[in-house]
């Protein structure tokens, strides 16, 4: 007999009394939380002061807020969290556009082969991306970067400065509501933080998925959704974000979600480097749906752990196809390097040596003793471990292995 689930995450009774307060105001026709891509437009545009045609984006969003009232279920705190980042995702990307048409000159400052760290979620790649962020050398965006773009982060105040500091009370007040989160998935306000971060702006990026069960939107993410011009996007949001002077010699980034966008990619930073980490299929399948799940559960009373197990399943078979085709096809194998999750779980100096050899990298003995002294001070189980097993959500090695059958014929070569 399967295992019954035991995800979710554990609400407080703060987190209760929101939900109880919000259905009790549904059963009345009151429904504070129902979504309107209009009204957050009208919205963002009124508080930015500043009006721009976004075709893309607003396609995103209409495409984003219609599964979110057809498909989603959310609870009234979800309704009322993602409503919240929406509204400010977009005024903050109105803000972005308004300084960047202010300064046109920003836009042809240079981005010189940035670091894409693209494996598979649960590959490594979070500690990866912690641990290479380490180097002076690297400027990764951070996480109040993304949430709070505005005003252009600079050098004096890049350490204390007021959207830094809303940020951090906001994970805070938020790991309140749900102690557990952090055992889940680590946030913190000036961690580094994933390009789902940066694309969100175009409102074309999994970040959203990650909250809510989206299938029409995450389907048009996949097939229909316009790649080339949100990677551009990509690259004035880094461009906005050193205009302000905090710059370092190269970029770091990340996001899983590259898989899928490798032409993209070498399109709009044609000397760019890629990170690529690898696990067996199985492991990564289930745990990237442990942790889906777990999040899910937080912003709807609907999750169900089998269907995202299922959908997790489809979604990366066809990311990592395509990363596949596409590598096949492209003459860039000497600016690509492939590691394996276990060399670099048992050895991570060891494969950022390897990493910095590769790409003929200075690696000094300062940058060096920070890698140590952040492996030290955030170990593996810092906050706790979550388990999970395959037959919770109606998966199989066997059908696993047949679904990802090209990438492990791709891994059994390295």
């Amino acid at each position: 007999m399967a295992k019954q689930p035991t995800l979710s995450i554990q609400r407080t009774s703060m987190l209760n009394g929101i939900n109880g307060v919000g259905k009790v105001l549904r059963k009345a026709g009151l429904d504070p939380f129902k979504f309107n891509a209009d009204a957050i437009i009208a919205k963002a545009q009124k508080k930015a002061g500043f009006a721009i045609s976004l075709p893309r984006a607003e396609t995103g969003l209409r495409k984003l807020v219609h599964s979110i009232n057809t498909e989603s279920q959310p609870n009234p705190f979800g309704a009322l969290a993602v409503k919240g980042l929406l509204e400010r995702t977009l005024y903050g990307r109105y803000k972005i556009e308004q300084v960047l048409a202010a300064d046109p000159q920003i836009e042809k400052a240079e981005i010189k082969q940035p670091v894409f760290i693209i494996g598979m979620p649960r590959t490594g790649t979070t500690i990866m991306h912690a641990l290479l962020h380490e180097d002076p050398a690297h400027r990764s965006p951070l996480a109040w970067e993304c949430l709070l773009p505005y005003p252009v982060p600079r050098p004096e105040t890049y350490h204390d400065n007021e959207q830094l500091n809303t940020i951090k009370k906001e994970f805070g007040q938020l790991f309140k509501l749900v102690p557990d989160f952090l055992m889940k998935h680590y946030m913190a306000a000036d961690s580094p933080q994933e390009c789902l971060g940066i694309n969100a702006f175009d409102f074309n990026s999994y970040q959203f998925s990650a909250q809510l069960y989206l299938p029409s939107y995450m389907d048009w993410f996949a097939h229909r959704a316009d790649r080339l011009s949100t990677m551009r996007f990509h690259k004035r949001f880094l461009q906005y974000l050193q205009s302000g002077g905090v710059i370092s010699e190269r970029w770091l980034l990340k996001s899983p979600v590259h898989l899928m966008r490798l032409p993209e990619i070498f399109e709009v930073y044609p000397d760019a480097r890629i990170v690529m980490t690898h696990r067996e299929p199985s492991k990564v399948v289930a745990s990237t749906a442990s942790l889906i799940s777990s999040v899910r559960s937080l912003y709807s009373d609907h999750e169900d752990p089998v269907r995202t197990g299922h959908e997790q399943a489809e979604i990366w078979s066809l990311y990592f196809k395509r990363f596949l085709e596409s590598r096949r096809i492209m003459d860039k194998e000497d600016q690509i390097i492939d590691l394996k999750f276990e060399d670099f779980a048992n050895d991570q100096i060891g494969t950022a040596r390897k990493i910095y050899e590769r790409f003929n990298w200075d690696l000094t003995e300062d940058t060096i003793q920070r890698f140590e002294r952040f492996l030290f001070e955030n170990p593996r189980d810092k906050n706790g471990l979550h388990f999970y097993e395959l037959d919770t959500f109606g998966l199989t090695k066997e059908g696993i292995n047949e679904k990802f059958r090209d990438y492990n014929d791709f891994l059994a070569q390295l």
